[in-house]
């Protein structure tokens, strides 16, 4: 669902517009990479990723951003089916977006490490498309996106404290996702399943 303008709308057009042509600058180093603009009429951009080390390349999934009252608040980003236009539900993505991220050890009731010695590291696995239902619509749960700021538990980390540091650019954005969605892809999962051809009497073969 589109958002209600509530800025000057000629502040948001003219930062969109820039985020356009930044975009577009590079086009040809993108379609390397497996990015192709399908839309970008304000305030909504559908960037195509596709992953150019598979072969044949597929098309992974499409990205829908909507840029109303940018950059007073930050862009909303959605992952949609690039077919149909519709986001995907939870159930429905065809990929995770699985981050790995360095943690401190939880070491065992009573246990103290020896002088000097510090703390090892574990690995913990975080899905950035969040969600609490399969029929849900996931969000892209980092900073620099309208559904991360709005959710009440991240009331703690406002939109204002990342506006300057372009965390709600296209291309940034795209990059994350581009990194946990199209990144890890090295090839195809296929299932051949044995099928048994069927004649009808008087058609059967030689």
């Amino acid at each position: 669902m589109r958002s209600a303008q509530a800025v000057d709308p000629a502040v948001s057009v003219r930062k969109f517009e820039r985020e356009i042509a930044e975009f577009r600058r590079l086009a040809a180093d993108y379609r390397r990479r497996g990015w192709y603009m399908a839309e970008a009429k304000f305030p909504i951009v559908v960037v195509v990723l596709a992953a150019p080390q598979v072969k044949p390349t597929p098309i992974v999934l499409g990205v829908r951003f909507d840029y109303t009252d940018y950059d007073y608040r930050p862009p909303s980003v959605r992952l949609i089916d690039p077919v149909t236009s519709s986001p995907y539900k939870a159930q429905e993505l065809p990929v995770q977006l699985i981050r790995a991220v360095e943690v401190p050890a939880q070491l065992p009731p009573g246990f103290q490490l020896p002088p000097g010695m510090e703390l090892p590291k574990a690995v913990q696995h975080q899905n950035l498309m969040v969600n609490y239902g399969a029929e849900d619509i996931p969000f892209l749960c980092i900073a620099g996106v309208r559904e991360y700021h709005d959710h009440p538990g991240h009331t703690g980390d406002s939109w204002d404290l990342h506006r300057k540091t372009g965390a709600g650019r296209l291309v940034r954005l795209l990059e994350v996702i581009n990194k946990y969605a199209v990144g890890p892809i090295r090839g195809y999962n296929v299932n051949l399943l044995p099928q048994v051809a069927g004649y009808a009497i008087g058609e059967l073969p030689g």
